[in-house]
């Protein structure tokens, strides 16, 4: 790329940012959390079609990125340069982001079926702790892979990993959760990690919904196995509930 062409893309990005709309778009988006056009459209106060139009220029300029979740579409910031440089904007601004407040029911919220995997809040918890643990590893393909130590980890909870990845299904990745609006396990694992924690009694499953609670012997395996400080959380009372087979068309 050429310096004229350099200092041209450098003006398209800052004069993008600089409209009032888009910035407040952006600095919605810098906690991590994906939202809707809906909900961009009201945090930057502009009407449904204005806030698509800065949303396509956004994009064009790969500022932000466009997730598709069933009916749901939803965006995100691009990458984590994209964050860093409005990080490096907002401290020279003095300006703060907005926290996501979400609004899910409670048990919903915590611990619930997505498709055959598991999301809401321990789900998304359990996958960043199996990043940062190094067990799980990114790809190029926005996918992940099980490292040596993630794969000898699985196969102590009784998940035969090889087997796994011998499906036609996709092996392990991101799927963004609807309520935290971040992501959490998908794929064959994930589904493989779901069904362990219920035949194990970690979790259980509500007869007429697809809301789960965590056991006590849940949090404690969950803790200590696996690492994840877990908050305050409705665990079972003793009930149980035999398991129901999530729609194929929920949302997470």
């Amino acid at each position: 790329m050429s310096a004229e062409q350099h200092d041209l893309g450098l003006s398209r990005v800052a004069a993008a940012i600089a409209e009032p709309a888009r910035t407040k778009m952006l600095c919605s988006l810098m906690d991590g959390h994906a939202r809707t056009s809906t909900e961009l459209a009201a945090v930057a106060e502009v009407s449904a079609s204005t806030a698509s139009a800065h949303l396509a220029k956004l994009k064009d300029l790969a500022l932000v990125r466009l997730h598709a979740q069933g009916r749901h579409r939803y965006y995100s910031l691009a990458d984590k340069q994209v964050a860093q440089a409005l990080e490096a904007l907002m401290v020279i601004g003095q300006n703060t982001a907005p926290t996501f407040k979400p609004n899910t029911p409670d048990r919903l919220q915590f611990a619930r079926t997505c498709y055959d995997h598991l999301a809401g809040t321990l789900a998304v918890l359990l996958h960043d702790r199996l990043l940062e643990a190094g067990w799980l590893q990114e790809t190029d393909e926005r996918a992940y892979r099980l490292s040596d130590s993630g794969t000898a980890m699985f196969e102590t909870l009784g998940i035969e990993v090889q087997d796994l990845s011998a499906q036609r299904r996709r092996f392990a990745c991101p799927c963004l959760d609807w309520s935290m609006r971040r992501p959490h396990l998908g794929g064959s694992l994930g589904a493989a990690l779901l069904q362990m924690a219920l035949k194990r009694k970690w979790l259980t499953q509500d007869l007429d919904s697809r809301a789960l609670a965590l056991t006590a012997l849940g949090r404690k395996e969950i803790g200590g196995r696996l690492g994840v400080e877990l908050p305050s959380a409705i665990e079972d009372t003793g009930r149980r509930s035999q398991p129901k087979r999530p729609s194929l068309n929920a949302i997470a």
